[in-house]
């Protein structure tokens, strides 16, 4: 199975002060809207889901549904892809972004691609939950830009793929 781990576009979220918890709720600017529209066009065209997951937050549940009406396939909204919230450890962050990962992966048994779509924060704890990294180890971040596309690959073998990291060529 593949697995699509999309970052929402801009949002009025980026704007807030740098040490903001990222539980705020603040819709897509319309340059985030652009670069939503740009990434849906290169998903459809180049590796179309079969199913969407999505942040029940309001930037990233924008982005989904956007996608979900471009490629014609369902979305299913779920509050564990929420970016890390206030008073959350990061333990507990880790172990959130683990256990959702399971649950996807266990209810997606059936696409052979699905997507994400999430935050910086949480896809970052989806990529270390993948690669198995211990939970200690905190000191480690995948980038993701806006609209930024990971896309990662669980294959028959005993070994998982990254085929490619925080991709962003559609906005070129």
């Amino acid at each position: 199975m593949q697995i699509l781990l999309i970052r929402h576009g801009e949002s009025e979220d980026d704007f807030l002060e740098e040490n903001y918890e990222g539980t705020t709720d603040l819709p897509l600017t319309i340059k985030g809207v652009e670069q939503v529209e740009k990434m849906c066009r290169r998903v459809s065209e180049e590796f179309p889901p079969e199913f969407i997951w999505s942040s029940t937050l309001l930037r990233a549940s924008e982005t989904a549904e956007t996608l979900s009406n471009t490629i014609q396939c369902a979305v299913t909204f779920l509050d564990d892809l929420r970016e890390m919230q206030d008073m959350e450890s990061e333990f507990n962050f880790r172990l959130r972004a683990q256990n959702v990962l399971s649950y996807i992966r266990e209810n997606s048994a059936n696409y052979k691609r699905i997507a994400i779509i999430s935050h910086g924060g949480m896809i970052t704890k989806i990529i270390e939950s993948f690669l198995q990294l211990p939970p200690e180890i905190n000191d480690v971040w995948f980038n993701s830009n806006n609209t930024g596309i990971h896309l990662l690959e669980y294959t028959d073998h005993p070994y998982k793929l990254i085929r490619f990291s925080n991709s962003t060529t559609h906005l070129n």
